[in-house]
């Protein structure tokens, strides 16, 4: 589906530099030379024909693999192709399945008061003060009712008023002086103070801080289960950076055939999608558009978000521009909640045509940072699902574009919808740290740590994720009962109660009955 440049002269020196390495290697013996014929030539020939195509880009100042879509808006196979802007062309996935049954969802859901105060001092220090109940309900059952696979792991949080020392919470001020540790006992007014103790009117004052920024959020939340027979349920799945909607493959399989509604786009420049020749096209903002307009597209009542990696930045932007449409979100791999800024010090900051000679080191780089195991599956996986697959000036672009400020804690806090957080243990793209952070500043989050994944967890181990995805999808808080009305009864004075409290110590004084009573 792609027009590559040079790719004739390439590949003509590729064939040429195999055949004179393997000519080369027949020196040596047979079962040696069997393995090597395999396998160096054609690594030498990749490293080689990349080589050769970032010189013939540094030397004619073109850039390589400019890929543009075949087809237009011809929709095949549940793909269609969405022009978002003049030029601008997405290929997208939509599945919409035939259910044999549709069940309008009757369950009114639980309910969550959303009531929480955020406040954020000059100093950088953040204190958050929920004053509402939270949703506190575990996923620990599957959907079919059993435990959770071995391979999970559940992370125990805190609560945020209760934050871990990140979150530095700001001293209270007092007018009496503690003694001791535990705070036991009080200096009264106008006693004197006891040994190794000062006198408060001696120490100075601490002089109360004023807030930079104060954001108070008071809202009723209802949740309820989204089932694959509502007709009224979207699903969202939105990559990151070097991917594609192949990567969701196992996903949209799955949850299309329990009938759900999946949505699932290529971002501009990965997949199929077209890719602009200029570098503000790659930004946080230019793709939050795109996504925007995709989400107006094809949303219904309640839609849930399902990002992963540089995706789940979307699906947060989402989620804070349409918090009525958004039912709930999940983060795979996402990262801490902090402002996105591109680093200074990268390598990816070198001129595209040195990015093209390392392709292949960055291709290896990533497999064996991305996955669990190197094996000949999770290569087969990489090159199926079309993973790792963009152009150099793509993948400089989408890394120098990640400039999102407004995405700081505060903005994150400020989300009222359930989200839960997946983690592959072996990601050393994303620390367990940081998914642990945002976890605590969200105000409804379920942090899941599978033992066998890594950064691209959902293509190592789906079926434990489509079942941890599913049992959250069907996830409801309990509906907590109606409060007791108190009867208004007159209250007692103090002659009745005297008189009630006799007639219960002394025993009653019945009279006789007569003779005439008797008979």
């Amino acid at each position: 589906m792609f027009l590559c440049s040079y790719s004739n002269l390439t590949r003509e020196l590729a064939c040429m530099i195999q055949v004179h390495i393997a000519a080369c290697l027949h020196l040596f013996s047979s079962d040696l030379c069997g393995f090597l014929c395999d396998y160096i030539p054609c690594r030498l020939a990749a490293m080689l024909t990349s080589f050769l195509e970032g010189l013939l880009c540094c030397f004619t100042s073109k850039s390589t693999n400019i890929v543009v879509p075949v087809e237009t808006s011809e929709p095949a196979d549940g793909y269609e192709f969405v022009e978002v802007k003049p030029g601008r062309i997405l290929r997208v996935r939509h599945i919409t399945p035939d259910r044999p049954v549709v069940e309008e969802p009757t369950g009114l859901g639980g309910s969550v008061s959303c009531k929480r105060k955020i406040t954020v001092y000059r100093n950088g220090q953040l204190f958050i003060e929920n004053l509402g109940d939270r949703a506190s309900a575990e996923l620990k059952s599957c959907q079919n009712g059993e435990t959770e696979p071995n391979s999970t792991v559940e992370v125990e949080l805190t609560d945020c008023g209760k934050l871990s020392p990140p979150v530095s919470i700001p001293e209270a001020r007092s007018d009496c002086v503690t003694a001791g540790n535990n705070g036991a006992s009080e200096t009264a007014a106008g006693e004197a103070p006891a040994a190794g103790q000062t006198d408060q009117s001696q120490q100075p004052r601490k002089r109360r801080r004023k807030p930079k920024r104060t954001v108070v959020i008071d809202c009723e939340r209802k949740i309820s289960a989204c089932k694959g027979t509502h007709p009224d349920v979207a699903l969202f799945f939105i990559h990151g950076v070097g991917g594609s909607l192949d990567i969701w493959g196992g996903q949209l399989d799955f949850f299309s055939r329990l009938g759900y509604e999946v949505i699932a786009p290529d971002l501009a420049g990965h997949g199929a999608s077209s890719a602009p020749q200029i570098p503000a096209a790659y930004t946080f903002y230019a793709l939050a558009e795109d996504m925007r307009i995709i989400f107006k597209r094809y949303a219904r009542k309640r839609n849930i978000l399902i990002g992963h990696s540089y995706g789940v930045s979307f699906c947060t932007f989402l989620a804070h521009e349409y918090p009525e449409q958004i039912h709930k979100m999940v983060m795979i791999n996402g990262g801490g909640p902090t402002a996105l800024e591109p680093s200074l010090c990268s390598i990816f900051n070198l001129p595209t045509c040195v990015l093209h000679c390392l392709s292949p080191l960055l291709a290896w780089c990533f497999l064996k940072a991305g996955f669990a195991r190197q094996g000949a599956r999770e290569k087969q996986l990489l090159k199926e699902n079309n993973a790792f697959n963009v152009s150099s000036f793509v993948l400089r672009a989408m890394m120098s574009g990640q400039y999102w400020p407004e995405g700081d804690e505060v903005y994150h806090a400020e989300l009222t919808v359930p989200v839960l957080l997946v983690h592959g243990m072996h990601d050393k793209f994303v620390p367990v740290e940081e998914d642990q952070r945002m976890a605590e500043i969200l105000l409804m989050a379920f942090l899941k740590v599978l033992e066998d994944g890594s950064h691209m967890v959902m293509m190592e181990c789906p079926d434990p994720v489509n079942t941890l995805l599913h049992e959250f999808f069907l996830w409801e808080p309990p509906t907590l009962p109606a409060p007791k009305k108190e009867s208004k009864t007159r209250p007692e004075t103090a002659k009745a109660r005297t008189d009630n409290a006799q007639a219960i110590a002394e025993p009653s004084k019945a009279r006789p009955a007569t003779a005439k009573q008797a008979q």
